[in-house]
């Protein structure tokens, strides 16, 4: 039988701690050779986009299918929208099918916690999230997870979702933000940087989340160049992430990336080594994490027994 797991379900079962768990073992092993090479897949339609991200891992195969239609709020649905295809690699059964807004929020703000525990410096007291749709409620809750916090700002071009950020106070002024903050998260559909070389000062961690396809952009190419850069996947960052424009430009090569978030993990190469250091984490999602993220769930929804099924290999009327 395969299971049915809604957004509460996913939300239920993957708590913070249990997600960052998850998908640091992930990266940890992928650096060690442990796990198969995740996939990709996009094709632009109309006024938005699919992606497919697929990986193997623990004996299941994870296929994730996200639609991104920028333009959708206006129209009273989500930005992103789609499902995880969780599958037994050994005999190919449908294991799970499972909401992926909840999933990918969840797995892409585990994967800036742990690249946080390694990269930012562990006095780290302010935060800014720019950007305060879905993704920024779960940026906020797994790094509290692993830095001690005490003021956190939310930015955002739309006023009414930055005042709605629970925990955050609202700001309209991106440059004082960011040259105040410790830790700066982007996870915006923006299509041009907007955090530029001269507003960051020494010392501060960046989480570049929202450049997940080659025309989305965040970040200064000039200060990419400028910064330590680790990246969850180097060809992919490369091909889609804030690593692409710095390349396009002219500012970075690949051999300039510090390191895949992976070997920092596995202890192969070093995260933050000085306290003056910036350091940006080039956050394109992969679908290891996904992978991760979907057979935590899938195990404690197996527990709990009480989850809808639907027999997929059956007849029905």
């Amino acid at each position: 039988m395969t299971l049915l797991l809604g957004r509460a379900d996913v939300e239920r079962l993957l708590p913070p701690g249990a997600c960052i768990d998850a998908v640091a073992d992930a990266f940890r092993r992928h650096a060690l050779g442990e796990t198969s090479p995740p996939g990709i897949l996009g094709m632009h339609v109309g006024a938005g986009s699919f992606h497919v991200k697929a990986a193997g891992l623990d004996g299941a195969f994870a296929a994730k299918l996200n639609a991104n239609f920028p333009g959708n709020p206006a129209r009273g649905l989500p930005t992103i929208q789609g499902v995880v295809i969780l599958a037994d690699a050994q005999d190919g059964r449908l294991l799970a099918l499972m909401d992926s807004m909840a999933l990918t929020a969840l797995r892409t703000a585990a994967a800036t916690a742990v690249a946080a525990k390694y990269l930012s410096r562990t006095d780290s007291k302010t935060l800014l999230i720019c950007g305060c749709g879905a993704q920024a409620p779960a940026q906020l809750a797994a790094l509290l997870a692993v830095r001690r916090l005490k003021r956190i700002l939310a930015y955002d071009q739309d006023a009414k979702k930055a005042s709605s950020l629970r925990g955050a106070t609202p700001t309209s002024d991106l440059r004082k933000a960011v040259a105040e903050s410790d830790i700066v998260v982007t996870c915006t559909t923006a299509r041009r940087y907007f955090v530029t070389r001269d507003m960051v000062r020494p010392g501060t961690f960046i989480a570049a989340v929202g450049a997940d396809h080659e025309e989305k952009q965040e970040i200064d190419p000039q200060l990419m160049a400028r910064a330590k850069v680790v990246t969850d996947l180097t060809e992919q960052a490369a091909a889609i992430g804030d690593l692409h424009h710095a390349i396009d430009a002219g500012a970075m090569s690949r051999d300039d990336v510090h390191a895949q978030l992976g070997e920092v993990v596995a202890a192969r190469k070093p995260g933050r080594t000085r306290d003056d250091e910036i350091t940006i984490f080039d956050s394109t999602g992969t679908g290891l994490q996904d992978a991760a993220a979907a057979v935590a769930v899938y195990r404690r929804a197996s527990q709990e027994r009480s989850s809808l099924t639907f027999d997929f290999s059956g007849e029905h009327p």
